[in-house]
């Protein structure tokens, strides 16, 4: 007999989907596709595949269709050509409360978050808790006061007053709470618009800890970002997107830094600019990076000039020969 997988936290305790799939089966699957817009084709023949306790990492410049792909997942936008799969089962969202229906949470940028409420507020804010008989009923403020302090503290984070407005908190801190809804509400896969692009170095670690950890609870995380160096700390898979279309997907075990930051930055871009640079004055393309992304070594001198070297510095020394007789003419 098969003992049956508990309900998932969220939606007060509410069931949203079956239980979790097994390890190799995505829970959200993109099968070559794409979005239109009219005429213009603003994302194009996209595999993507998102694993439970796995971050799955997208990274793209401006414009590389990062924004199209996000509200195809999220249900903002439906796709117009190739498949897309949650579970297994070929799905065509129509807003974005039909992915939420089957666990796929989208934490942006502005993290929807009012900032002169208090946290507790924000956390439950549009599914907050309710007490009474109707049509009488009020707000349950010392159950949700509870929950989100225990909720929170689940994901290692630790507030000394929930009755502080959102707005005082930290960018980190913020995206934190905004992490620990999603997950509370029972998401399965987490979407995380740039979560570190407007924070600094201390922030962006705090954030990057957060989401190992939505990943150790068994969440599939889709870490939409910029930066390389951020994606490879915690990812598992990076697809990375240019103009449309998957230009590179590979495994953490796959790929080094140096190659996925050549990717991004577009190893044909850059040598093409530092063809162009060689042409100016002043800037030392030798020490540029490579086509691979790696800088390239410096090569040793030839024989004849390290003779030449070497002749200029006994030509120069005081106890030369040179420079004795130098002096008995003098």
């Amino acid at each position: 007999m098969t003992s049956k997988t508990p309900a998932a936290p969220g939606t007060h305790g509410a069931v949203l989907a079956d239980p979790a799939p097994e390890q190799d089966r995505p829970l959200v699957e993109l099968r070559r596709a794409g979005k239109s817009y009219g005429n213009i084709r603003a994302l194009h023949g996209v595999d993507l595949a998102v694993h439970p306790g796995r971050v799955t990492c997208v990274l793209g410049d401006n414009g590389a269709g990062k924004s199209t792909l996000i509200k195809i997942i999220s249900g903002l936008h439906q796709h117009t050509e190739g498949e897309f799969l949650v579970d297994g089962d070929a799905v065509r969202f129509g807003t974005p409360r039909d992915a939420l229906a089957r666990g796929i949470a989208t934490v942006y940028q502005d993290l929807a978050t009012i900032p002169l409420m208090p946290v507790w507020r924000n956390f439950f804010l549009g599914s907050e808790m309710t007490k009474g008989p109707w049509p009488v009923r009020r707000l349950d403020i010392d159950r949700m006061k509870r929950t989100a302090d225990e909720e929170l503290r689940n994901m290692g984070i630790v507030l000394d007053d929930l009755e502080q407005p959102i707005g005082t908190l930290s960018g980190g801190q913020r995206q934190c709470v905004a992490i620990a809804r999603a997950v509370y509400f029972g998401a399965r896969v987490l979407i995380l618009d740039e979560p570190t692009a407007a924070l600094g170095v201390k922030q962006s670690g705090v954030v990057l800890k957060y989401i190992a950890a939505a990943r150790e609870r068994g969440l599939g995380v889709i870490f939409i970002t910029h930066n390389p160096h951020h994606a490879y700390m915690v990812g598992d898979h990076f697809s990375v997107l240019r103009l449309g279309t998957l230009e590179l997907s590979a495994a953490r075990a796959d790929i080094t830094l140096e190659a996925l930051t050549n990717h991004m930055a577009g190893g044909a871009e850059l040598a093409a600019l530092k063809h162009e640079l060689a042409q100016v004055g002043g800037v030392d393309v030798q020490a540029l990076p490579d086509d691979a992304g790696t800088a390239p070594k410096t090569a040793a001198p030839d024989t004849a000039d390290r003779t030449d070297r070497t002749n200029r510095t006994e030509s120069t020394a005081p106890d030369s020969p040179a420079s004795g007789t130098a002096e008995g003419k003098a």
